[in-house]
């Protein structure tokens, strides 16, 4: 095929993929500049795959507000069947679902290849669709092959974050670069063209050369827009009325024109392509050129069109409808179809896509009745709200606020003060939250108790839980949990039953942590998915906040699959955060750089949700001489310091104090370790006051540790650093327990030493040695850096002094029980190290793990 010259390769590896599928699915994933030939390449490699694969395609549309789960609508077309019938019913999780059946294939059947075009273009749910299939491919034999265009694909696309979290041994990325000169220059001499001429005007795009080509050969037009409009002026006027109708149609999958002649015409000419049920333009530039040659009247003729020809007929696609009744200035026709798009790309999980839609009619409403206005803001900021858009939320709530005040509709009233309050807090303002929450109560409680008072008495349980008020939280609580009982309402019972186990456990109460386990059995029975996550969420990372390691371990090893499972993506990166910390505590510090990574990758919001994953990444990059760490401390401290509340204060305020104290700062590390003390003390955290009181201790500006501080702290600031140093190792910290010693006699600090240089903790070491030499003090040299090594990646493979402990062990011939009777800790955390070992050793079982260590002298 001339139009395939330099693309055998590429066809190659999407064939190979093609046949590793067969033992579990594949991704390919093409990517290239606008006109690059992905859909070319596509549509030769599943011409030749040909009765091997079952071709499913969908492609998304550059319209005003992309269709929810378009590529999807496309491929239920396609297969009929369930996923037919309940795409435009069902729930989001129910027809990916369908989905997934439908790609389960027996062996000897044809295999699925799932091609989803131009996702650069994608709606949110058809990206969670890609997320959702990427998990589970490796479950049936299939092909998944997306296609982007990489100059609409900057740094924040989410896009970006899904294509990261695709399992990376099923996934072959495959870009198109431009064709050689030598290739253009072969397809000009077919064409008896110069070759020279063609290249410089073209640049080797593949459509440009194909449109050049197959214009006139007098003189090369300099653009598309000249390509495509000199062949469209030589159409006839019916022909070219045809061309104009179909440009302002932004779909992929072929538009239908009842004038057949004029169709074939433009067809005959090659300015119109057969696509689907109907005709297109060949490429999205193509359009784009003879769209933009209309006046701005016309092209709203032209879209009104489409929109009076469309109106009455069964199962058109709402979005289609906005998008061409915005652009006809038809403001009837947006309100009418606005919110209907609204709701299904809401029913789909594209709130994103709901949010735009709403806010394209909201400005219309301005004449209507205030009722009407009110339940639209109020529809808008749930999709806002669900779709990570938390300002845009609280606005649309207070305007809502306003206009039910109005009304005098006490029940709204109290309704939209409870999101107020719930939306208030994720925007660090719990002052504002609790006022509002208190509201809420208020006007609730003057009418009969019903569903939203429970809920608001479940609000106030949460927000106290969270300022660590636990009396009161646990009184709250349960006024939610009698009234949600007596009304059977089962959703706002379990809100509650999760705030009050929370507030247990926070308080030191043993029964709390029963309590939460119990709500999430109950909530993943009942299918209250969020409350099943929230209680096991708030579980580990209160575990990880008082060091108790192994319940941690535990819970992370429970809930997060659990969370995957359920696409529940928001509550997964949130917990990486907490998982992070406690592999840096465990010192597994590439694992914790690697949760903190993860943790980051979803886009930036407001409040505290990443302090945790941010504060990894700078403590680690500080403790190893990795420039930024300062920088990321600082970043960490805005997020966290407005929220007021200790989870985001206090890692923020520890992280900036040990960087500032690093960095050779000891007067500002003692502002920040103090400003954050004074929340943990507030909250009475005793692992928060310790560890901060250590840091203001260490600078000089405190003499004693407060009352509530933490044990091994405590212990430390009186002077006894063996007991501090032995409360660490019992804990399996290493690092800590390395900065006990730090503060003991020779031994001890030689001891120390060594640990920080096992880590890879450069600048603590460095400190450490300088502090030596002031005293006049032996000073142990430090480890010898293989040439090209990498800071802060410790140890040949990357394993941390434990795992090398564990490695050595496990070649004994040692059991799990056995290593952990020998170390002294808990069989759990043996079982961790000993996975963390085959995964960084590239093995698969203890054997080949000893085998290995010895042939690279690990040992």
């Amino acid at each position: 095929m001339t139009d395939l010259l330099e693309r055998a390769g590429e066809l190659a590896a999407l064939d190979r993929l093609l046949a590793d599928s067969a033992a579990g699915g594949r991704v390919a994933v093409v990517s290239g500049e606008a006109g690059a030939g992905k859909s070319t390449l596509a549509t030769a490699f599943t011409e030749a795959a040909g009765p091997r694969a079952q071709t499913l395609w969908g492609a998304c549309d550059p319209l005003l507000t992309p269709r929810a789960l378009g590529p999807l609508h496309d491929i239920a077309r396609r297969l009929g069947g369930p996923l037919r019938e309940r795409i435009g019913h069902g729930a989001r999780a129910e027809v990916f679902d369908l989905l997934l059946e439908a790609l389960d294939r027996p062996p000897q059947a044809a295999r699925p290849v799932v091609v989803l075009e131009d996702l650069h273009w994608a709606d949110e749910a058809t990206l969670d669709m890609v997320a959702f299939l990427g998990r589970r491919l490796a479950l049936c034999r299939a092909l998944l092959l997306i296609t982007y265009r990489e100059e609409e694909v900057g740094p924040d696309h989410r896009l970006r974050t899904v294509l990261a979290g695709l399992p990376r041994g099923l996934v072959r990325r495959v870009s198109l670069p431009p064709l050689t000169p030598a290739a253009v220059g072969e397809l000009a001499r077919r064409a008896g063209r110069p070759a020279s001429e063609v290249y410089e005007v073209t640049g080797g795009n593949p459509l440009l050369v194909a449109e050049v080509l197959a214009a006139p050969a007098e003189g090369v037009p300099p653009t598309v827009r000249d390509l495509v409009l000199s062949r469209i002026a030589e159409l006839s006027p019916q022909a070219r009325e045809v061309a104009h109708l179909v440009s302002v149609v932004p779909t992929q999958n072929g538009f239908a024109v009842d004038r057949l002649d004029a169709v074939e015409e433009c067809l005959d000419r090659g300015v119109l392509t057969a696509r689907g049920p109907g005709v297109a333009f060949r490429h999205e530039l193509l359009r784009r050129a003879v769209e933009e040659s209309l006046s701005p009247a016309r092209r709203a003729a032209l879209h009104a069109e489409i929109l009076a020809g469309h109106a009455g007929r069964a199962g058109v696609e709402p979005a289609w409808m906005v998008h061409h009744a915005h652009h006809a200035g038809d403001t009837a026709a947006v309100l009418r179809w606005a919110p209907i798009a609204a709701r299904r790309a809401a029913s789909l999980g594209a709130y994103r896509q709901a949010a735009a839609h709403y806010q394209r009619a909201l400005p219309l409403l301005a004449d209507h009745p205030a009722g009407e206005r009110a339940a639209l803001l109020e529809e808008y900021a749930l999709a806002a709200y669900h779709g990570g858009l938390a300002p845009e939320a609280i606005d649309a709530r207070r305007q809502a606020l306003a206009l039910r005040t109005a009304l005098g509709d006490e029940l709204r009233i109290g309704e939209n003060l409870r999101w107020i309050s719930r939306l208030s807090w994720w925007l660090g303002r719990p002052a504002e939250a609790r006022d509002a929450g208190f509201r809420a109560v208020e006007v609730l409680e003057g009418l009969p108790p019903g569903p939203a008072l429970a809920a608001a008495y479940s609000n106030l349980s949460q927000l106290f839980m969270l300022g660590h008020e636990g009396e009161r939280a646990i009184g709250w609580g349960v006024r939610a949990t009698e009234l949600a009982r007596r009304l059977g309402d089962l959703d706002t019972e379990l809100h509650a039953l999760v705030n009050i186990g929370s507030a247990r456990t926070l308080a030191g109460e043993t029964e709390g942590i029963g309590e939460l386990r119990r709500a999430h059995e109950m909530a993943a029975a009942a299918g209250f998915d969020d409350h099943a996550g929230r209680a096991l969420v708030n579980l580990a990372s209160f575990a990880v906040d008082a060091y108790e390691m192994t319940i941690a371990e535990e819970t992370f090893d429970r809930i997060i699959p659990f969370l995957v499972a359920r696409d529940l993506d928001g509550y997964v990166r949130h917990l990486l955060g907490h998982r992070a910390r406690l592999h840096l505590a465990r010192g597994d510090w590439q694992a914790a750089r690697d949760d903190a990574a993860e943790a980051l990758t979803a886009p930036p919001h407001s409040g505290g949700a990443r302090v945790s994953a941010m504060a990894v990444k700078a403590v680690l990059e500080a403790r190893c001489d990795v420039p930024g760490g300062l920088e990321d401390a600082l970043v960490a401290a805005e997020h966290g310091y407005p929220t007021g509340e200790a989870q985001f204060v206090c890692p923020a305020a520890v992280a900036l104090a040990e960087a500032y104290w690093l960095a050779g700062d000891p007067e500002r590390a003692a502002i920040e370790a103090k400003r954050g003390l004074a929340v943990a003390e507030r909250f009475g955290h005793a692992w928060f006051t310790g560890e901060l009181a250590f840091w203001l201790w260490r600078c000089g500006g405190l003499s004693a540790a407060p009352p509530g501080a933490a044990t091994p702290f405590r212990l430390l600031i009186a002077g006894d650093w063996r007991g501090a140093a032995a409360f660490w190792q019992e804990r399996d910290c290493p690092y800590a327990r390395a900065e006990a010693l730090a503060h003991g006699d020779g031994p001890a600090v030689a001891e120390a030493l060594r640990v920080f240089d096992r880590l890879g903790a450069t600048a603590r070491a460095r400190l450490l040695r300088a502090g030596l030499r002031e005293r006049g003090l032996p000073v142990p040299r430090g480890p010898r850096r293989p040439a090209g090594g990498s800071p802060g990646r410790p140890g040949e493979a990357g394993l941390t002094a434990r795992q090398r402990e564990v490695l050595a062990l496990l070649a004994e011939g040692l059991s799990n029980a056995d290593i952990a009777a020998r170390l002294t800790v808990s069989a759990k955390t043996v079982d961790h190290h000993v996975s963390a070992v085959l995964g960084k050793l590239g093995v698969s079982s203890r054997g080949r793990a000893a085998a290995a260590a010895r042939e690279r002298g690990l040992l």
